[in-house]
This record gives C-alpha cells, sequence and structure tokens, in this order.
C-alpha cells in the first residue's frame, strides 16, 4: 500500500476529541456547562481583571511603594587606606604619592584606579615624617596626625 495523505493516521491514543460543552442535560456537561449559576463569570466575555478584589483595595495598592532617592550613582568613591600602614611600608622623610602607594601594593584590583583617601584608625604613634603629595583626600584625624608628626599634606 502507497501511502498518501488519504490513508495517513495518528498513532492510537494520540488524538482525543474535546469535550464538547454545554450539549444538553444528557451528556454530563450540559445546563450550565461548568460556569455555576448565571453571574459575570458566566456571560460571554465575562471575567475580572488581573488582581481584582470585588469592591476592596487590591493588594498592589495597598502595600508601600519604595520610591526613596538614592545619591549611589553620583556618590564619590574612595580607595581608603590606613595611615599607619603607610608608615609601616615608607622611610623617614619620604614623599607619598598615589603611584608608589599602588607600587608598594597598598592598593589592588579596582582601587588603584579610584582617588585616594588616607584615613586613621586607631591612635597609632607616628614618628616619621612623611610628605604626601597629590593624595586626594584626608580624613580629619589623619591630617592631623600627619601634621603632629612633623610631615607635610602638598
Amino acid at each position: 500500500m502507497v501511502m498518501s495523505l488519504t490513508n495517513i493516521r495518528s498513532a492510537p491514543g494520540a488524538h482525543r476529541n474535546t469535550k464538547r460543552l454545554g450539549r444538553g442535560p444528557g451528556s454530563g456537561q450540559g445546563c450550565q456547562a461548568g460556569k455555576g449559576h448565571k453571574g459575570q463569570k458566566a456571560r460571554n466575555g465575562g471575567g475580572v481583571r488581573i488582581g481584582f478584589e470585588g469592591n476592596n483595595l487590591p493588594m498592589y495598592m495597598r502595600l508601600p511603594k519604595a520610591r526613596k532617592f538614592t545619591n549611589e550613582v553620583f556618590k564619590q568613591k574612595y580607595a581608603i587606606v590606613n595611615l599607619s600602614d603607610v608608615y609601616k611600608k615608607f622611610t623617614d622623610s619620604e614623599t607619598v604619592t598615589k603611584e608608589k602607594i599602588v607600587a608598594t601594593r597598598l592598593l589592588k584590583g579596582k582601587q588603584k584606579h579610584l582617588p585616594i583617601k588616607i584615613i586613621l584608625k586607631h591612635n597609632a604613634q607616628l614618628s616619621k615624617k612623611l610628605v604626601f603629595e597629590k593624595i586626594d583626600c584626608f580624613s580629619k584625624g589623619a591630617k592631623d596626625a600627619v601634621l603632629k608628626s612633623g610631615g607635610a599634606i602638598l
């Protein structure tokens, strides 16, 4: 037998007839056809939108909205360097620049490209007279400690 469009069939069990709703009470799905008794959902094209709660304020309107302003995009980010670490790496009366701080590996990775801020953690005794040149920012405590030890900030 030659196969043609007139004699091909689906595999057994591959095709099921759709359930024919509303075809009389003898069909088992007649009368209201699974739609209950009247009402909006029984009508043609009837139904409610997503989130509708029937005379209640919908949940998406009751919940608080996050509308705060954030300055994160415009915030100036600094690479933080501890002043006591700088004093450990450099000798007395040496000039400290950004390039030298990067060369001593106090800054690594992405921080090498950020502006530098020198901070003072733990009131350490600083005895060396270092000269800081072209450093972007100092904390108040770090600036006072450098000047008190006889160093300079240019």
